[in-house]
């Protein structure tokens, strides 16, 4: 982890806003620091998109004085009822605030808030890389002020919090999510005293809502390897209460001298592979709950040993009540996880299998728009060791994208639609509607999947239509 130096530091704060800003809590005797997650990030070279400062006093004064000399294209929105003031210039967000001081109720993380000095604000700060302070004020413009020794923690890549990490997570139990969510953004060690407190106060936990922690899920999983995130949920004790369903896929179990893979760490391993190749959360999602369901269609067979037969249709069905009670939407972004959980077996069974026209048909049929991500999941899904193995089934893969592409090109699929629709087989048969209508439709969509009529050849699926009918006891009207 390189860090910058404070000279370095320094002069990215030598702009015209800093100076601004630092003129205007002059002009009211005040002292301003730059706090928090700004400035680590200066330190560790990351953009930063909202710049928080303290002043000892009214933050809301200091922020209608800054509001005022930035000028125009300046928008300033007061929250008096939180002491705070938000500064809005140029497609920049400044916060400004009081310095305080904090004590909490057990039954609930918001604090009862009261006017204090810097250091006392500094010290309330979730982790010592979040306490550090930089001075705009023109005097001492610059400063650093580390009472907590950050900027060295920072540089060991450690997560430690200011105070007694009990305390800490007592007082807060967002902060156990956010220590973790920050060990996989920058990729730190956790203290070990501050990981034994997290073990301590999991339970804590439970008085978060559901949307706090999936905010912080939702980092985690756009982090370069959100395995990390989840490999410490499970470590702390805190992934039972988050996600239970994941927790139950960790072990391996024995019958026989025969145990299976760890679905729990294969499933970091798929979750990582697929977050090297895309920036799509959602398929990441998709690829944390891919086999979701195998610890509940787990079963010991004694000719085939351990099976989880279905467990992608199982899993499927489980990502929307997965989805409700995580508070995580339940638009076409779930329906999105639930479909390539389901399919997310189909490419694989095409590689293993001999890869007909019909096999891949369908399978463009079903993934529709998601085919490219479909493959990139299941690609991501060959975590073998043995290399031979793995050739094999990437080499299969580039022949199913082969065919795909094949396809595309001679047919159109994803466009086909059959050339009779429902409405017209009743109309042409007088009937209002019943089971047959639908058999009618599917044979002649089958057929068009299995290349028996070509696509939109109306004359032929008529011809398989009155077929059908007939073997049914259906005769037209007209």
């Amino acid at each position: 982890m390189i860090i910058n130096p404070l000279d370095k530091v320094t002069a990215q704060l030598d702009t015209p806003l800093y100076h601004t800003i630092g003129k205007a809590a002059d002009s009211i005797g005040r002292p301003c620091y730059a706090v928090g997650g700004c400035v680590r990030d200066f330190f560790l070279g990351r953009p930063s998109k909202d710049i928080d400062f303290v002043t000892v006093g009214s933050g809301i004064e200091l922020a209608e004085v800054v509001a005022r000399n930035l000028g125009k294209g300046t928008h300033l929105t007061v929250f008096r009822n939180f002491g705070t003031a938000q500064v809005k210039s140029h497609g920049i967000e400044l916060e400004f605030v009081g310095a305080r001081r904090e004590s909490y109720q057990r039954n609930s993380r918001k604090p009862i808030v009261e006017d204090g000095t810097l250091e006392e604000d500094l010290s309330r700060r979730d982790f010592t890389i979040n306490a550090l302070a930089l001075r705009i004020n023109h005097e001492g413009f610059g400063q650093l002020i580390d009472l907590f020794n950050g900027l060295e923690d920072m540089q060991r890549g450690i997560l430690r919090t200011p105070l007694d990490p009990d305390i800490t997570f007592s007082d807060d139990p967002l902060r156990m999510m956010r220590a973790i969510r920050f060990a996989t953004q920058l990729q730190f060690e956790i203290y070990p005293e501050t990981f034994a407190a997290i073990k301590r106060n999991a339970q804590r936990l439970k008085i978060i809502s559901r949307e706090r922690i999936v905010d912080e899920l939702m980092k985690i999983m756009n982090s370069p390897r959100p395995s990390i995130g989840w490999k410490l949920l499970h470590d702390t004790e805190l992934l039972p209460l988050v996600m239970a369903e994941l927790e139950a896929m960790n072990g391996v179990d024995t019958v026989n001298g025969r145990g299976h893979k760890d679905n729990f760490a294969h499933t970091l391993e798929v979750l990582d592979n697929v977050a090297s190749k895309t920036d799509n959360v959602w398929l990441r999602w998709a690829a944390l709950m891919h086999d979701i369901a195998k610890p509940v269609t787990k079963r010991w067979d004694e000719k085939s040993g351990w099976t989880f037969h279905n467990h992608n249709f199982v899993g499927s069905k489980m990502v929307p009540r997965i989805f409700r009670y995580m508070r995580l939407p339940q638009d076409q972004k779930m329906k999105y996880v639930a479909k390539l959980v389901e399919l997310h077996m189909r490419p694989i069974a095409l590689v293993e299998e001999e890869v007909t026209d019909s096999a891949v048909r369908r399978l463009i049929n079903d993934a529709g728009e998601d085919l490219e991500d479909l493959m990139t999941l299941c690609e991501a899904d060959i975590t073998s060791k043995n290399r031979e193995k793995v050739k094999r089934l990437l080499t299969n893969f580039a022949i199913v994208r082969e065919k795909i592409a094949d396809l595309n090109v001679r047919d159109e699929i994803r466009k086909l639609q059959p050339p009779v629709d429902g409405n017209e087989i009743m109309e042409i048969f007088g009937i209002s509607g019943g089971p047959i209508v639908g058999t009618i439709k599917s044979a002649l969509k089958n057929a068009i999947l299995d290349g028996i009529i070509a696509p939109n050849d109306r004359e032929a699926a008529l011809e398989l239509m009155y077929k059908i009918a007939a073997d049914n006891g259906l005769t037209p009207v007209k």
